[in-house]
């Protein structure tokens, strides 16, 4: 038994938490999520550099796009040379969907917005077209999948971990049914970070820094397959996206060849530097470790609402379920959510019969029975 390893991980886990200051009733990490003390020290240091002025300032601070760039290749799998920044998941959805030339795409109709707005937009320029199936609710299991799947269909848009239902997506069993030929596009935003997910099933992972990375906003991460790289076109693309973008020459040059060719201009370096360091706080103790400490409180907290009687709504299988808790409080959300604001905790409120939890590592295991308490008399 290798005792040292165990503690070294309690080590590095220790260190990990004690990096965040969050409220101990925060329970809204499917929001937004907390930057911690590493992320908010690094962007004061460059915000202080940039003050500062000094002769190679802007050099050292655009430096941050390459260290979230390799930090984020490290963490999904994909080459350095397929990944590139973008302003946010929806911005890379748009790129993306503008990018293919024609041919539908199979998209969930409850999915969040941002998943369906670029593709029916793009339908509407007459380039790819949209197919929508489901609606609220509609878990993306293969078996959905499969059954929209048409002979026009040249891609499919999934949310990695539905923002809902919290449902996690059997990525490999959506990639068997549709085939090699198509490209499976994947909004990871909800998970990546915390889910231990075979990101490299995806033609296209798109991942914002806000929610479960904890960076904040201003960039998101897109990461292409070879295939993706060959089939997307940079059609949302701009000059820090091609060769010698500094030759200002008056005319068009052509794209750089990696998934950089999507950049449309210069990024914030505070947002592309508080993206690397949360990144690299991720790697110090792994993501594998952070799922099995989300899934834990996460099956803690359905275990204190089942308790309470409160209705959980969301999938309560590991291999289906990521941070995000659901409970159902009919007709009565909007009081259950006041009542939980007074009480200090921090939750979603989903129209008139939801309230979305989401725990992450960090989280106190302790807030769930008063969660579960506030909410009982809802029910």
């Amino acid at each position: 038994m290798n005792t040292s390893a165990g503690h070294d991980d309690a080590a590095a886990f220790a260190s990990y938490s004690d990096a965040f200051t969050e409220a101990p009733g925060y329970l809204n990490f499917a929001s937004y999520g907390p930057p911690s003390r590493a992320v908010r020290e690094r962007v004061a240091h460059l915000l202080e550099l940039a003050g500062n002025a000094v002769a190679d300032a802007s050099d050292v601070l655009h430096h941050e796009d390459l260290r979230a760039r390799e930090a984020f290749a490290r963490l999904s799998g994909f080459p350095l040379e397929n990944v590139g920044l973008t302003g946010s998941t929806s911005l890379g959805l748009f790129q993306v969907a503008f990018g293919l030339p024609g041919g539908s795409v199979l998209v969930n109709a409850g999915e969040f917005p941002s998943n369906t707005y670029p593709w029916l937009r793009t339908s509407a320029v007459g380039r790819a077209r949209v197919d929508l199936t489901g609606g609220p609710g509609t878990r993306m299991t293969p078996d959905v999948v499969a059954g929209g799947l048409t002979d026009d269909t040249v891609a499919v848009s999934v949310s990695a971990v539905d923002f809902r239902t919290g449902y996690r997506a059997d990525l490999a069993g959506i990639r068997e049914v549709i085939g090699p030929d198509r490209l499976l596009v994947v909004d990871g935003i909800q998970g990546f970070g915390v889910a231990d997910v075979e990101w490299t099933l995806a033609d296209v992972l798109i991942a914002g820094a806000q929610k479960w990375v904890r960076a904040g906003w201003g960039v998101a991460a897109l990461a292409l397959s070879s295939q993706g790289m060959e089939r997307i076109e940079p059609l949302l693309t701009g000059w820090t996206g091609v060769t010698d973008p500094r030759r200002y020459d008056g005319e068009e040059h052509p794209p750089l060849p990696g998934a950089q060719r999507f950049s449309i201009s210069n990024l914030s370096p505070y947002a592309t530097g508080a993206f690397a360091e949360a990144l690299a706080l991720i790697e110090t103790v792994g993501v594998p470790a952070i799922d099995g400490i989300v899934a834990t409180h996460a099956q803690g907290l359905v275990e204190q609402l089942d308790a309470a009687g409160v209705e959980v709504l969301s999938p309560r299988d590991r291999s289906e379920s990521a941070g995000i808790v659901v409970a159902e409080v009919p007709g009565r959300a909007a009081e259950a959510h006041a009542a939980l604001a007074a009480a200090d905790i921090t939750a979603t409120l989903h129209g008139e019969d939801r309230i979305r939890f989401s725990v992450h590592a960090t989280t106190r295991s302790e807030v769930f029975g008063e969660a579960a308490k506030v909410l009982a008399p809802f029910t």
